[in-house]
């Protein structure tokens, strides 16, 4: 069609402008531009940022394999290059024979006759458009002025679809972070009526995971030089919490060294990710992932670890920077709840010691005292002139009391030795170990210790108290090696036993692990337990010297003070 009519003109003007799509109105172009003209073949390049080369090149009348076989698009060399140094209307009967002109590669399909009209926006080059091979003749002016007329209208097109753009990215922004805020004011108002420690992680873990629509969310916490599965959200078996993971090496280590961000499209972070075993314990292979530090002041307790965007192969800017202004709250609230955690454990942990003083003084002021009386008393009877079967019964009944008196005596040094107050943990370790002795175990006692506050001694005697009771009873062991060392700023205690032995992972709430986790972390320790079944046992537990004494509080320290006047 010889330069279009002007109602044609109009009509694919007004397709151009009615589209608010940019690929969409690029596609527009090219296509009304061939359509005006009669040109075979129609392209259009998008200039960079510096308006010197072409960032992008699409074209229509060359079909894909061909398009395939040209390789890496034009940047704006020769011909093309013209239209970018002097952004003004260029036609050509014969594109090969202007002197700029490179010739064409290998397999691209002949053009001769060329029309290019630069596409300004602002008054500011943004493209150019490119016809050629007229279908008849050569490109006339009436051609050049069409396509003058609709890359104007390109241009208010174009200009309209990213301003859109703009405003839809924009829209999107402010609705994620106000997702973003909704999530963390949940969090919030979870915190301020919830204490529970794991339910805040759950919520965490669900709310994380909807804000940057993640396959599946974790939440590793750090736990010495572990780091616990602490809750998961997403297509995950919920029974994978609970297990721990070595931190050495992990990409959680190095988000939590480096307070940044991690990516699993790095490739020594991908490497890292599979050898530490998360992903086959979530049973998923990640394609894409972000691993966020909790960080809230100088604490940093764990990473959230995002897998699998459901859009998109890859997790975005905007996700990674929302994600990381989530786990910000989500520390606190991490912080908060453990802060409480430790605090209620602390409590009872006070308030069972006290207990145990308490039955200790009443064991000794009545107990003890009225079966000392007793005995006073039957031995007396026993030298009444009484029959034969009398003094008998006498003696068996001042036997059975002697072995009372003494077994209470054992009861009261378990409940609360008197030297461990009096003369500290390695005394009350030493009598321990004599009386455990007494029982027929053979205890290697090495024990070198100073000192410490009440709340960190008392942790050590219960530790080992409980780890040598649980080889005794539980594991059958005849010979436990207990060592405690302090080294380093910290207390080291280890138990070791030849017993028969467990499986760690399979005892989860058994065999009073439990309890000495509580202990250790209400104190900031580690307990580290070694076994396997017919192996033996061997349990380690880290105390932080510093930690440990700052943690006490006043009230416990007079109240240790108190016990000793």
């Amino acid at each position: 069609m010889e330069g279009g009519s002007l109602p044609t003109l109009v009509a694919l003007g007004r397709s151009v402008l009615a589209e608010t799509e940019l690929e969409t109105v690029l596609e527009r172009v090219l296509s009304a531009a061939r359509e005006l003209t009669g040109a075979r073949y129609a392209a259009l390049g998008v200039l960079d940022g510096d308006r010197r080369e072409l960032e992008r090149f699409i074209t229509v009348g060359i079909d894909e394999e061909t398009r395939r076989d040209l390789g890496d698009p034009p940047r704006g060399h020769g011909v093309l290059g013209e239209l970018i140094r002097e952004p003004e209307p260029l036609r050509l009967p014969n594109v090969g024979a202007h002197p700029r002109s490179y010739g064409f590669p290998a397999g691209h399909p002949p053009m001769t006759t060329f029309l290019g009209v630069p596409i300004l926006i602002a008054g500011r080059a943004w493209g150019n458009l490119y016809l050629t091979d007229k279908h008849e003749g050569e490109f006339s002016e009436t051609d050049e002025q069409a396509v003058t007329m609709l890359a104007e209208w390109a241009a208010i097109a174009i200009e309209n679809a990213r301003r859109l753009d703009e405003v839809r990215s924009r829209r999107d922004e402010l609705e994620r972070s106000i997702g973003a805020m909704s999530a963390t004011l949940e969090i919030s108002r979870a915190l301020a009526g919830e204490t529970d420690l794991d339910r805040i992680l759950q919520l965490i873990a669900k709310r994380g995971r909807a804000l940057v629509e993640a396959r599946i969310l974790a939440i590793e916490l750090a736990h010495g030089d572990r780091l616990r599965i602490a809750a998961v959200a997403g297509e995950v078996d919920q029974a994978i919490v609970g297990q721990e993971l070595p931190s050495e090496g992990s990409v959680a280590a190095v988000a939590l060294r480096s307070g940044r961000a991690q990516r699993l499209s790095d490739e020594v972070n991908r490497a890292r990710f599979e050898e530490s075993g998360l992903g086959s314990r979530l049973g998923i292979s990640a394609t894409a992932g972000l691993v966020v530090p909790l960080a809230f002041r100088q604490e940093a307790p764990g990473v959230l670890v995002a897998l699998d965007p459901l859009r998109g192969d890859e997790f975005s800017a905007d996700d990674e920077r929302l994600l990381t202004s989530f786990a910000v709250s989500a520390a606190s609230a991490v912080v908060t709840a453990r802060s409480l955690t430790l605090e209620q454990l602390r409590a009872r942990e006070l308030a069972t010691e006290e207990e145990r003083k308490r039955w200790a003084r009443e064991l000794h002021d009545e107990t003890l005292q009225g079966l000392g009386a007793l005995r006073v008393m039957l031995s007396a009877a026993r030298r009444l002139d009484d029959p034969e079967r009398w003094r008998g019964a006498l003696a068996d009944a001042i036997a059975e009391l002697d072995t009372e008196i003494a077994s209470l005596r054992g009861i009261i040094s378990d409940v609360r030795p008197a030297s461990l107050d009096e003369l500290g943990t390695q005394a009350a370790l030493e009598a321990f170990a004599d009386r455990t002795r007494s029982r027929g175990v053979e205890v290697q006692l090495d024990v070198a210790l100073e000192r410490h506050d009440p709340e960190l001694e008392t942790a050590v005697y219960r530790v080992v108290q409980e780890a040598v009771t649980n080889a005794v009873k539980h594991a059958g062991a005849d010979d436990v090696h207990v060592a405690v060392q302090e080294t380093n700023g910290g207390i080291t205690v280890r138990v070791r036993d030849a017993g028969r032995g467990f499986d760690p992972g399979a005892a989860v709430s058994g065999f009073g692990l439990v309890g000495m986790r509580e202990r250790a972390e209400s104190l900031g320790g580690t307990v580290d337990v070694e076994s396997a079944p017919g192996a033996g046992t061997t349990v380690t537990v880290r105390f932080p010297v510093q930690d440990a004494r700052s943690a006490a509080t006043s009230d416990t320290r007079s109240a240790a003070s108190s016990s000793r006047m």
